[in-house]
C-alpha cells in the first residue's frame, strides 16, 4: 500500500483500498480470469471465431491471461480535432507512433481509426491485437450535433486484421435510435465475420445538466447506457467513471427504483462502478473506465486511481489515451505501465 499511500496520499489510498462494497456482493459478479473466455464466453452464442479473437485481446500484452485489458484509444484526432489532441506531442501526428505507443506500453490491443490501423496494418496487425473504430463525431460540421456515423466497412475492418471493432452511441441524444439500429447491424456482422465488439457506451443530452449538476456520468442514467450496450451484444463495455447519482430523479424522465439509491448503491466511487458493472450482466460483458483527459502533472495519481476503483468495482480495465500519448513517449509507457501494474497487484482486491 505504500507505493499507492505516496502517490495519491495517505487518507485517499485508505478510502480506496479498504473499502470494503456491501451494495451489491462480489460473489454475484463474474470476475476477469485468465479463464474467462472458457467460464462466460463459451457458454454464449459467439462463434470458435470470436472466441479466438476475444483470447487473442485477453492474451496480449502486460496483463496477458489475466482477464484484465489495458487499452491504447487514439481516435481523439477526430473526435476532439488533430491539433487539439496532438500539439502536446506531434510524433503522434504519424500514425506508427500510435501503435508503437500501445507497444512499448505493453498493452493488450490499440483502438483507433480506419486511417491510423489502416496505413500500418501490414506491418503490426500481427503484433498487436488491432480494434478498429467505426464510427465517429467528427467536430467539424457547424453547428456541431450529438451524432456519431459510420467511417468504414465492417469488412474493411476484418480486411486489415482487425480482432474487434469498437462504435460510441450517444444514448439520450435525438440521434441515438439510429445509431443503436446502425451498430446493432455492424456489430451483427463483425460477430459474423469472427471480430470481438466494444461498445462506448456515452450519454449526450443537454437536459442531462440540471441546476448545475452534470448527470452524463451519472451511475443510474449510465449504467442505463451500459445494459442497453450489452443487449445489443457488445462483449466489452466501455464507460466512462460515474462522478455522482440521481440522473433519474434529477431529469424527471424514465423509470428507476429507490432500491437503486438506498440498496445497491452509495457515494462511494467504487459502490457506484459496481452498479455499472452490475448493469452489463453481472461481468458478463467486461466493464473498462475511460482514463479521461490529460491535466499534466496529476495524470498519473489519476489513471493509477480510476484503475483502482475499476478493479475493485469488479471492472475488467483501464483505457487510457490522452493522459498516455499527449506527452514524452518514455513518460506515457510509464503511466500505461502503472495503470497495468494495479490490475497485476494481488493486493489491490476486488471489494
Amino acid at each position: 500500500m505504500s507505493n499507492y499511500t505516496q502517490l495519491l496520499g495517505e487518507e485517499r489510498a485508505a478510502f480506496l483500498l479498504d473499502h470494503q462494497c456491501k451494495t451489491i456482493d462480489k460473489s454475484l459478479l463474474h470476475l476477469p480470469s485468465n479463464d474467462f473466455v472458457e467460464k462466460i464466453w463459451m457458454q454464449s452464442n459467439r462463434s470458435p471465431q470470436v472466441l479466438r479473437s476475444l483470447q487473442q485481446l485477453y492474451g496480449n500484452g502486460r496483463l496477458a491471461n489475466t482477464g484484465y485489458v489495458s487499452i491504447l484509444p487514439v481516435d481523439q484526432g477526430i473526435e476532439h480535432s488533430a491539433g487539439a489532441s496532438f500539439a502536446p506531442n506531434p510524433i503522434y501526428f504519424d500514425s506508427e507512433n500510435i501503435v508503437k505507443l500501445a507497444l512499448e506500453g505493453g498493452c493488450n490491443a490499440v483502438a483507433s481509426t480506419y486511417g491510423v490501423l489502416g496505413s500500418v496494418a501490414r506491418k503490426y496487425a500481427h503484433k498487436i491485437p488491432f480494434i478498429v473504430k467505426i464510427n465517429h463525431n467528427e467536430f467539424l460540421s457547424y453547428p456541431n450535433t450529438f451524432d456519431q456515423i459510420m467511417f468504414g466497412s465492417i469488412k474493411d475492418a476484418w480486411n486489415m486484421g482487425a480482432v474487434a471493432v469498437g462504435a460510441t452511441i450517444y444514448f439520450g441524444s435525438p440521434e441515438s435510435r439510429r445509431q443503436i439500429i446502425e451498430v446493432s447491424k455492424a456489430f451483427e456482422y463483425a460477430h459474423e465475420l469472427g471480430m470481438a465488439t466494444i461498445l462506448w457506451c456515452y450519454l449526450r443530452n443537454n437536459d442531462f445538466k440540471k441546476d448545475g449538476v452534470d448527470y452524463h456520468t451519472s451511475t443510474d442514467l449510465s449504467s442505463q447506457a451500459n445494459h442497453l450496450g450489452v443487449t445489443i451484444q457488445a462483449d466489452i463495455i466501455k464507460q466512462k467513471m460515474p462522478t455522482n447519482n440521481g440522473g433519474y430523479n434529477a431529469i424527471k424522465f424514465g423509470k428507476t427504483h429507490a432500491k437503486v439509491y438506498t440498496d445497491l448503491t452509495t457515494e462511494h466511487p467504487i459502490d457506484l462502478t459496481r452498479y455499472q458493472v452490475a448493469n452489463c450482466y453481472m461481468g458478463r460483458a467486461g466493464l473498462i473506465n475511460s482514463g479521461g483527459e490529460s491535466k499534466g502533472q496529476t495524470d498519473l495519481a489519476e489513471a493509477v486511481e480510476t484503475a483502482i476503483i475499476n478493479k475493485r468495482a469488479g471492472g475488467m480495465g483501464l483505457i487510457s489515451g490522452r493522459k498516455a500519448f499527449q506527452k514524452d513517449m518514455k513518460v506515457g509507457v510509464e503511466l500505461l505501465n502503472a495503470i497495468q501494474d494495479v490490475y497485476l497487484d494481488n493486493g489491490v482486491t476486488v471489494a
